[in-house]
């Protein structure tokens, strides 16, 4: 961890801390404690979105045979959701194991990092979207303008960020990088500008399927609503009223805001300022959208740390294997 993401994180877990103890720790802890095991079970619900992106993904891909099942695409996402989560990886961690786990099953780099590129910038326009359903819901029951703005905002840094991958990775990023690293390292590098340029015909290739890109947004889109459903699940469990939509309207936004703070070390401090925000925008009591954050953060860790056991695990096995 880098002394700038200590840092951040560091700031964030004091932000966190704060607004806990503002609204009265003992109170959100106890709204907590009362849904008993409903934290441990519920955790496990986030097996239905991670399978929806999984098959997102597998969807942009194509094909089948024993790489491309849709466990062993689950299992992907699931890596890369964890580092991306739980370490300071700046979230661009889970693409790097994910493609390592794909190279190492027998897919080609070329193809492998090309589906992992074209897979997060469908991401990035299909959350833009769902971003831009929470923003019309908040507005339709008259939420804050601020929230509104700061929602806008993460908005437009999202469409920016897909406007520019989306040029550069069709004006051949991947072989640009490769030459760029042969020019200044000489021709030990040479095979990184044809991989490079390997990877940038399978990204053309992927982007001439729009059935493909299509459905792979279509998948995504109902894993992020499948988000939602882990927070009405955990309203339920919290023994308080309210209305479907307004679940939404808490996941895309609080989504976004984790997105457009990724230089934060799991969104620390980040996630548990906007659930108190848009908890109180659409009429939730300020302890119970704390204990929605904390139900998030135990989510992590219940789910996303036997991941990291995992991957951790096969890496050593593998280094293990590589030495013999």
């Amino acid at each position: 961890m880098t002394r700038v993401a200590a840092a951040l994180a560091l700031a964030g877990l004091v932000v966190a801390t704060a607004l806990v103890a503002r609204e009265g720790a003992a109170t959100v802890f106890e709204a907590l404690a009362a849904t008993g095991a409903g934290v441990v079970w519920s955790s496990a619900l986030h097996a239905v979105p991670m399978t929806l992106n999984a098959r997102a993904w597998k969807h942009l891909v194509g094909g089948g045979g024993r790489r491309r099942t849709l466990g062993f695409f689950t299992w992907l996402v699931w890596v890369r959701e964890a580092v991306n989560g739980l370490l300071p990886v700046a979230r661009v961690g889970g693409e790097v194991a994910a493609a390592r786990l794909m190279i190492r099953r027998g897919v080609p780099a070329g193809p492998a990092v090309a589906s992992l590129a074209g897979d997060t910038t469908i991401s990035l326009a299909t959350q833009g979207l769902f971003t831009l359903v929470g923003l019309a819901l908040l507005a339709g029951r008259g939420g804050s303008s601020v929230l509104a703005r700061a929602g806008g905002l993460s908005l437009a840094v999202a469409a920016a960020v897909v406007a520019i991958l989306a040029v550069v990775l069709r004006k051949g990023l991947f072989e640009t990088l490769g030459r760029v690293a042969r020019a200044v390292a000489g021709g030990r590098l040479e095979r990184l500008a044809l991989g490079g340029r390997r990877t940038d015909r399978a990204l053309r290739a992927v982007s001439r399927r729009p059935r493909r890109v299509l459905g792979c947004a279509a998948w995504q889109l109902a894993g992020w609503l499948a988000g939602a459903g882990e927070i009405c699940v955990w309203l339920v469990l919290l023994g308080v009223g309210f209305r479907p939509y307004d679940a939404v309207v808490i996941e895309a936004l609080v989504q976004a805001a984790s997105s457009a703070a990724f230089v934060v070390p799991g969104a620390l401090g980040v996630q548990e300022g906007a659930f108190l925000a848009l908890g109180t925008a659409v009429g939730l009591p300020p302890d119970v959208s704390l204990a929605l954050a904390l139900f998030r953060r135990a989510r992590d860790l219940i789910v996303f740390v036997p991941a990291l056991l995992l991957w951790q695990g096969q890496e050593g096995r593998s280094l293990f294997a590589a030495r013999e």
